[in-house]
């Protein structure tokens, strides 16, 4: 029936950003546990171009077709049965596991918080996998405590820009990687020292951290296992670190890739609650349409850019 229509993007095959195409599809039904949301803004993910790519495919193989996307700010449309952690009208954020590049998705009500009133629908858009990523990845994965030193990569972007916030909420020494032209923003983020990676090789001027949160990988990763202090960790969001070289150095490392995990309704709220009292903020790179959603992925895929990048489902 057309009433049960939506519009969503839709994945076909693996491939470039052409690959994003606006189809009408049918629209969700929540079920036990499940809520359905009228999604009014998506975060856009560096890893989900990357798995449209097919980067992650022997590892993570695709079922096609797919809608992208896993993190949502919208309103409860309905909820499904025995849901009784929300109604129908209330603003909330969270991740997905059905699909975010679509006008209508499900969600389970663990991953679903209340939306701040402070915060609009894009802002919230980059809790779910920026936010919370670099908040495990230094508090679960790395057990970052107050009085540390930490390296971030990469810390103008979508997970960077929290991580470096977050770090210095905590109490921790920030030293940070960024291109010139962001390293005043990452510095005005709490960064006490911040290496323009275009014109100085971090590990000529890093020694002995107690933590690197490594958001490039490849080459990146490779060299900064030995800046890092034996018995210090190194935390890679995009690849699984050798194990050999750890040993070699004396250090852990580990790695979340290529799965987030999902955050509980707790932690986004504690997020959420400290950008809604202003100590945390976030920024948005730029705000696509769900039609343009090609254009936010050929954005995403220069791996250059300060905040997250963002659909806005419903204008």
């Amino acid at each position: 029936m057309r009433g049960q229509m939506m519009q969503a993007i839709q994945v076909r095959q693996y491939g470039g950003p052409e690959q994003l195409r606006l189809e009408s599809v049918s629209r969700p039904v929540p079920q036990a546990g499940g809520v359905l949301v009228r999604v009014h803004a998506a975060g856009v993910l560096p890893m989900e171009w990357k798995l449209r790519q097919g980067f992650f495919k022997t590892m993570r193989p695709s079922v096609f077709p797919y809608i992208p996307g896993s993190a949502i700010a919208g309103i409860v449309e309905a909820v499904g049965p025995g849901v009784t952690a929300f109604q129908p009208g209330q603003a909330v954020f969270g991740r997905t596991n059905n699909g975010a590049y679509a006008e209508y998705t499900t969600a389970a009500v663990e991953t679903l918080a209340l939306k701040p009133e402070q915060l609009s629908f894009a802002e919230a858009a980059t809790i779910s996998g920026g936010a919370t990523t670099a908040w495990s990845a230094l508090f679960e994965n790395a057990e970052l405590q107050s009085g540390q030193r930490v390296l971030i990569h990469g810390a103008a972007g979508g997970v960077g820009l929290f991580a470096t916030q977050f770090a210095n909420w905590k109490g921790a020494q920030v030293i940070a990687t960024a291109s010139t032209s962001n390293s005043e923003f990452v510095r005005s983020l709490g960064a006490e020292q911040v290496i323009d990676y275009t014109t100085t090789p971090f590990e000529e001027v890093v020694r002995d951290v107690d933590v690197v949160l490594d958001t490039i990988g490849g080459e990146v990763l490779q060299r900064s296992m030995q800046v890092v202090k034996r018995g210090g960790i190194l935390v890679s969001l995009l690849e699984k670190p050798s194990p050999q070289a750890a040993e070699q150095y004396g250090i852990r490392a580990m790695s979340n890739a290529p799965t987030f995990p999902f955050p509980s309704t707790s932690l986004l709220q504690t997020i959420a609650r400290l950008m809604a009292d202003g100590q945390v903020k976030t920024t948005i790179m730029q705000t696509f349409s769900l039609q343009d959603a090609s254009l936010a992925h050929a954005l995403s895929e220069t791996g250059h850019g300060r905040g997250r990048i963002i659909l806005q489902v419903k204008p």
